[in-house]
This record gives C-alpha cells, sequence and structure tokens, in this order.
C-alpha cells in the first residue's frame, strides 16, 4: 500500500479503531521480533514497515487529541 492510501486509511478510521490497528501492530511487531531472535524469518524489511505504520497512527491519535480537548474548552 502506498504512504498516502496508508495516511488516508489511517484518519478514516474511528478512535477506538485506531487503537485496534495499533495494539494489532504492537502484537504484530513483538511476534517479528521473537522470530528475528530465534533466526526462524529475515522479516527486518517487514519490522520496519510496520515500526512506520504504528508511528503514523500514534501521530494521528496524537494531532486529534488537541483538537477534542479544544472543543470541550470551547464548550465551556
Amino acid at each position: 500500500m502506498k504512504r498516502r492510501e496508508e495516511i488516508d486509511k489511517y484518519r478514516e478510521l474511528a478512535e477506538d479503531e485506531l487503537r485496534a490497528e495499533a495494539a494489532r501492530l504492537r502484537e504484530s511487531l513483538f511476534r517479528l521480533n521473537f522470530k528475528l531472535a530465534l533466526g526462524e524469518v529475515d522479516a527486518v524489511k517487514r519490522i520496519r514497515q510496520e515500526k512506520k505504520s504504528l508511528a503514523r497512527i500514534e501521530t494521528i491519535a496524537r494531532q486529534r487529541r488537541p483538537q477534542a480537548d479544544n472543543q470541550q474548552q470551547a464548550r465551556r
């Protein structure tokens, strides 16, 4: 998947779906690192891709937080 398409896909997700996707990526990274340590798989490229995807998700979630905080303060 192209980077722009991936970012757009993550931006369309709801907050709970974004958290679920982040949890899935963390679990996948854990398993890949474990396999790499055991020497089963040479998955360096996939690990790198998953780390970047996780960082993108966390960035999008972080960008949404200030917007939610500002909206709550505006209601007061």
